[in-house]
């Protein structure tokens, strides 16, 4: 009986790669893009502005518990964040239509959901752990500070997630 035989496995810098290799060396390939990293950082830019304009409403003008109001903000500024990288981020990744983008969208707040818990749990700690009291023209500033950073933690999850997970990149 004859064995099925195997194509061998391809190489890179004189390395033999498995198909686990090559997956793994798409997927770094996929996030090393210069511009693309720049457009999700712009991108991102754009979506913490709303994600921090909702919360400083919602928080200083408007009393809502700043937990409740950084939920709000978050999800404000994902679908802001979505509609951009949909267009110019990433405009031909993936099918186009009305129900691939709506799964990419359902699939986008799942991948990001990683994102969200990083960028709470950083607001939290900063906030109400770390709490220092700074205020001018009475906004707490401290609530910035734990936003910034915040954000700045859940964005790197963010850009590897989507970028590998949401558009699938590295299989375009």
């Amino acid at each position: 009986m004859a064995l099925a035989s195997r194509p061998p496995p391809s190489t890179r810098n004189g390395h033999t790669m498995t198909d686990e290799g090559r997956r793994t060396a798409r997927w770094l390939q996929a996030l090393q893009s210069r511009v693309r990293l720049g457009k999700f950082v712009s991108v991102g830019v754009v979506g913490a502005v709303f994600d921090t304009t909702v919360l400083v409403v919602l928080s200083q003008f408007l009393g809502v518990l700043e937990e409740v109001a950084v939920i709000a903000g978050i999800e404000t500024s994902i679908l802001v964040m979505f509609a951009i990288n949909e267009h110019w981020t990433y405009p031909d990744s993936g099918q186009h239509g009305r129900g691939a983008t709506l799964r990419r969208l359902v699939r986008s707040h799942f991948v990001r959901s990683g994102g969200v818990i990083v960028q709470f749990t950083v607001f939290v700690v900063i906030y109400r752990l770390l709490f220092t009291p700074v205020t001018l023209f009475d906004i707490d500033l401290w609530l910035l500070v734990a936003k910034g950073a915040g954000i700045l933690f859940g964005m790197s999850v963010n850009y590897v997630f989507e970028t590998l997970f949401t558009w699938r990149v590295q299989q375009s």
